[in-house]
């Protein structure tokens, strides 16, 4: 390393040398030509006041960029992607957006919540298809939980973390230790459940030896799915069957599940890590904000904001 920088200093030194070199011959070829009288030489000294000119010029840049200060250099942003999401969690589905985020850019960013745009311009006062869309997943769960509660079932479920292929479990009144079903939710946009979904819920039926399965969720099911689901005895509930579920309560129990559907900040995502209510996130560089867990960097869970939450 020492013989290197005594390299670039030698290299400096000469170049540095020849920027002055230059400097002063181009300085002489102007000047001497009125020092000398001579009819036969000066006329052609004359000639030379143009190169000297250029010459001096060319010197004075040299010397000025062989000592300018160089620019500070910018670092590099690193490449290394965020760690996946736990491969189990039911929940956490693949979306585009900020979800594949670089640790660096989700570090530059580190996001300061603002105040909650994506709450919906009006609060729902009726049962409507609009609720599920409005509504988060966890107050989805909650919905479905309290819907077999009110059908005459105990049930016992978990607010977030890996489920095991099971969101609520039914167990009869007659029999509180042994399950008499086992229902997955899920809450999704557009993205229709997938036969593979379905088999999951069957296989954990199967190994808890429960005969009775209840697959509820916004979206729709795929031909497959229907198909299996007919042939493994699992119930499916999509929205038009959740609201002939819930048209069939009485006055006050649809009132009870509309409160709960809309408790707190409903329309705001929970974690499905740990728990906690995303906040939105406003990227410094532009673009669509997002949802970002607030125990960042504990926690790098984010999700898109759906178009029409704003």
């Amino acid at each position: 390393m020492a013989m290197k920088n005594r390299k670039s200093a030698r290299v400096a030194k000469r170049k540095e040398g020849a920027a002055i070199q230059l400097m002063g011959l181009g300085a002489a070829f102007l000047v001497i030509p009125s020092f000398i009288s001579s009819a036969v030489i000066a006329p052609a000294l004359a000639q030379l006041r143009p190169l000297g000119g250029l010459m001096l010029v060319a010197g004075g840049v040299l010397f000025w960029l062989m000592h300018k200060k160089p620019a500070a250099s910018v670092p590099e942003q690193s490449g290394k992607p965020l760690a996946p999401q736990h491969a189990n969690s039911p929940r956490t589905e693949p979306v585009d957006g900020p979800v594949g985020r670089t640790a660096t850019e989700l570090e530059r960013l580190k996001p300061t919540p603002t105040q909650a745009s994506a709450k919906p311009a009006r609060t729902p006062e009726y049962w409507s298809a609009e609720v599920f869309d409005l509504i988060e997943w966890r107050r989805f769960e909650a919905v479905v939980e309290l819907l077999f509660q009110q059908a005459g079932f105990e049930t016992k479920s978990q607010s977030h973390g890996a489920d095991g292929g099971v969101d609520v479990w039914l167990y009869s009144r007659h029999e509180p230790g042994k399950p008499a079903s086992l229902v997955q939710c899920k809450h999704w946009q557009g993205k229709k459940v997938g036969v593979d979904k379905v088999r999951e819920l069957r296989g954990v039926m199967a190994a808890q030896g429960v005969s009775r399965g209840q697959f509820a969720t916004t979206s729709t099911f795929t031909p497959d799915a229907v198909a299996f689901a007919r042939e493994n005895g699992i119930n499916l509930l999509d929205v038009s069957g959740l609201m002939k579920l819930i048209s069939l309560r009485t006055p006050e129990q649809q009132a009870a599940l509309l409160a709960v559907a809309l408790e707190g900040e409903y329309w705001r995502p929970t974690c499905v890590n740990c728990g906690a209510k995303l906040v939105e996130r406003t990227p410094r560089n532009g673009g669509a904000n997002f949802w970002g867990c607030p125990t960042y960097p504990k926690c790098k869970t984010t999700l898109p904001m759906r178009t029409g939450a704003a």
